[in-house]
């Protein structure tokens, strides 16, 4: 079963949890952990091994012949993502802004352009007992994680995945939760964390993933988290508690689950009525 755990806003304890999970159950299973967040993966920050690259992510950028060029404009009229612009004397790429899809090319009349292709990040990978850890790092100002993501998806091999989504409603976040059975959306009782959550919700309804809140922090604020998801229809699966040995733990790069049997319990037990079909 494939877990993505997601929020609306940095800072709401979706990797904890993710981590937290993934430790927890591969004490008897096998388990992938996926850091998705590929514009600033930290999952290993809480894990103390190493990582490996296993893989490159290019995309293909055109080339311009400008010696057979004509300079027409048919390949900048076709590009909807204005990553190319012909002036008078000259064609203009602007690598950042392509996606690839190789239209350019078919457009041209005088068969100008080629391609070639560009790294764009990696694919990472490192053991911890039954742990598989894989990570996707995008290369710094690069714009496109989404082709990472994509490529960083084919290594979730176990029967239990836990993805670490990027935080937010964009396009990378959307692309990880839509490949997993269930989003768990971790949120904290404040009004930021309510107003986010909502765009979280929104979101994965959009594309059709089940799935429950956990309300990281709880005590710490009032109960619109609980009357939303109430009003909403959505379970509230866990309520990880204002806790200062948790806080303490986690500044320390320690995951809880270490030192509290009782939350790694309740994170098996999460993870079983999950996959149960019971929620």
């Amino acid at each position: 079963m494939r877990i993505s755990v997601a929020s609306g806003k940095g800072g709401t304890g979706k990797t904890t949890l993710a981590v937290n999970m993934a430790l927890a159950l591969s004490r008897e299973r096998d388990v992938d952990l996926m850091d998705f967040d590929v514009e600033e993966p930290d999952c290993s920050n809480f894990l103390g091994i190493g990582t490996e690259k296993v893989s490159d992510v290019m995309i293909d950028n055109p080339v311009f012949n400008r010696d057979i060029c004509t300079r027409c404009g048919e390949c900048g009229r076709f590009c909807r993502y204005n990553a190319i612009a012909v002036l008078k004397d000259q064609v203009m790429l602007f690598p950042e802004l392509c996606n690839g899809c190789g239209g350019c090319a078919m457009v041209c009349p005088v068969g100008a352009i080629s391609y070639t292709s560009r790294r764009i990040g990696e694919v990472r990978s490192g053991q911890l007992g039954a742990l598989h850890f894989h990570e996707g790092v995008l290369v710094p100002g690069e714009a496109k994680a989404v082709p990472v993501i994509d490529e960083l998806m084919r290594y979730a091999a176990q029967d239990i995945v836990i993805m670490d989504s990027p935080p937010g409603t964009s396009c990378p976040m959307m692309a990880t939760v839509r490949g997993s059975d269930h989003c768990i959306l971790v949120t904290e009782p404040t009004p930021f964390g309510l107003h986010d959550l909502r765009l979280a919700v929104a979101a994965v309804r959009e594309i059709g993933v089940e799935h429950g809140i956990v309300i990281n922090r709880y005590g710490s604020g009032d109960s619109r988290i609980e009357e939303y998801a109430k009003e909403e229809g959505i379970e509230v699966l866990l309520k990880i508690p204002q806790d200062m040995e948790i806080a303490r733990l986690y500044s320390d790069g320690i995951p809880f689950v270490d030192e509290r049997p009782d939350i790694a319990k309740e994170l098996v037990d999460l993870y079983e009525r999950l996959e149960g079909g019971s929620l």
